[in-house]
């Protein structure tokens, strides 16, 4: 037993988050986001939606502070009506873990998003059900 992780927390996600370094990126996918064929390192985190899994998160990972925006939202595409509600419950979390809030999150095109997502050190694939409800986030160091 450990004291003081959050219970979403599994044993694989937190070696993968103590293996990784600074400057590394994890994705946290939602259930459409192509995970397993996109992943160098897949953890599955069933059951779990996308902001509750980054509240977890980064109660134990730093955002990288070197650079300006640590955290990537996928873009909604040209032409597609959703509302990405998820987003801002994604920022919501992001503001409350940084001080920089909403400046450290910026929006990237889809393909762009994959293309970044393929070079992560790890996806973690969740269940969220909402749409554009994936986040790329760059791990910073401990002060």
């Amino acid at each position: 037993m450990l004291k003081g992780i959050p219970g979403i927390i599994s044993p694989e996600l937190l070696k993968i988050l103590h293996e990784m370094g600074h400057g590394d990126d994890l994705v946290i996918g939602d259930s459409n986001f192509p995970a397993a064929s996109n992943a160098k390192r897949l953890v599955r985190a069933d059951g779990h939606g996308v902001p509750e899994m980054l509240d977890a998160i980064l109660s134990l990972f730093p955002l990288d502070t070197f650079v300006a925006e640590p955290v990537s939202l996928m873009q909604v595409v040209k032409g597609d009506s959703t509302v990405p509600e998820v987003q801002e419950r994604i920022r919501e979390v992001v503001r409350r873990h940084d001080p920089r809030g909403d400046s450290a999150v910026i929006s990237v095109e889809r393909f762009e998003f994959y293309e970044k997502a393929r070079q992560a050190y790890a996806i973690l694939a969740t269940t969220e059900p909402a749409a554009y409800g994936c986040i790329i986030i760059k791990k910073g160091v401990i002060h």
